[in-house]
C-alpha cells in the first residue's frame, strides 16, 4: 500500500510504504495456545489482561474463539466471574442488609448479572458468548463454554463455592487447566480452592447475605464461605498466591511462553491445587 499525494495540480506518488498495525489473530494466538501445551479436549480456565496481549484483530472475542478452536468440540473453556453486587458496604456487622436498603438492590440472576469488573473484560466477554453457561453460587460462579459447560456449572453449592462439588473442584476432578494470559499469578482463583481443602487452623470465614432472582420475586438468604478477600488466615502476606504459583513453576511445573504480547502460563490443575494445599500446611502451623 503507497501513499498518494496531489501536488500543484499532478498526482505524484510516494513510494514510502504505509506503516501498519501488528495485530494478532485468531490463528496466530491459536498457534501460540498450542505451543504453550493446550490441547483438543481441555477443559481450561482462563485468566486474561487483555491490555497486555496486544492489538488483536475483532477484539477480545478474538481469544475467546482461538482457545475454542484449539481445544475443540470435545473441550471446555472456563472463566471467574463472580458477580457485580456492589453492596458490600451496606452489610452490618453480621453480613446481613438493612431492611430499608433491599429493595434497592438488584438481585442475581446467572443469566443475566454482570460479571464483577474487577477481573478485567474477558470474563464477561466468555459469559456473553453464545450458548455460555453460568453457575449459580454469586460470589464464587464460573460462566463456561464448550462440551462441559453444563456439568462444571450445575449445582454450585451456595455455603463453600470453592470446595467440593464447585466448579474448581470439578476442574481438578477433570484433569482440567489453569492458562494466565498476561494475568498477574496472584489472581489465580482456583487457589481459594486449595484454601478450602487445606488443613489449618484459623480460617477467617465470612457470612453475608445475597438476593436471588426466582420466578416467585427476590429471595434473600445467607451464605458463608471461607473468607477469600483477605488471606485465609492471619500471618499470611497479601499476595502469597502469587508466592505460591512462583515457587510452582521455579520447580519446572507448568509451561511459559507468549499468547499475542502477554507472558503466559499454562498447569495442570490439580498439579498446582496439591501444591498448594501442601505450602499452606507448611507454611501455617498451629500455635503451641
Amino acid at each position: 500500500m503507497w501513499e498518494k499525494e496531489i501536488d500543484s495540480g499532478r498526482r505524484r506518488h510516494d513510494l514510502r510504504p504505509m506503516t501498519l498495525p501488528h495485530f494478532h489473530t485468531r490463528l496466530s494466538l491459536g498457534q501460540d495456545l498450542h505451543e504453550l501445551g493446550l490441547r483438543p479436549g481441555d477443559m481450561v480456565m482462563v485468566h486474561a489482561a487483555m491490555s497486555r496481549v496486544g492489538l488483536l484483530l475483532s477484539g477480545p472475542d478474538v481469544l475467546i474463539d482461538a482457545l475454542r478452536d484449539v481445544v475443540g468440540p470435545s473441550g471446555t473453556i472456563l472463566a471467574y466471574t463472580d458477580w457485580n453486587g456492589a453492596y458490600d458496604a451496606l452489610l452490618d456487622g453480621d453480613g446481613r442488609v438493612p431492611e430499608e436498603w433491599r429493595p434497592h438492590i438488584a438481585p442475581f440472576d446467572p443469566a443475566l448479572s454482570r460479571a464483577i469488573r474487577d477481573n478485567g473484560v474477558f470474563p464477561e466477554f466468555l459469559r456473553t458468548t453464545p450458548g455460555a453457561r453460568r453457575s449459580g453460587n454469586p460470589c464464587a460462579s464460573v460462566a463456561a463454554v464448550g462440551a462441559g459447560a453444563d456439568w462444571l456449572t450445575a449445582d454450585h453449592p451456595l455455603d463453600y463455592g470453592y470446595g467440593e462439588g464447585s466448579p474448581l473442584a470439578k476442574l481438578v476432578e477433570a484433569g482440567g487447566k489453569v492458562l494466565m494470559v498476561g494475568a498477574p499469578l496472584d489472581t489465580m482463583t482456583l487457589l481459594h480452592h486449595a484454601e478450602h481443602l487445606a488443613q489449618i487452623p484459623g480460617k477467617r470465614l465470612r457470612r453475608y447475605e445475597v438476593p436471588f432472582a426466582t420466578p416467585a420475586g427476590t429471595v434473600w438468604r445467607m451464605l458463608e464461605e471461607f473468607d477469600t478477600a483477605d488471606p485465609v488466615v492471619a500471618g499470611l502476606e497479601s499476595d502469597y498466591f502469587a508466592a505460591i504459583v512462583a515457587e510452582f513453576l521455579a520447580g519446572g511445573h507448568g509451561a511459559q511462553g507468549l499468547v499475542g504480547d502477554a507472558p503466559s502460563v499454562l498447569v495442570n490443575a490439580a498439579s498446582i491445587c496439591r501444591f498448594a494445599v501442601a505450602w499452606l500446611e507448611q507454611h501455617v502451623r498451629p500455635e503451641r
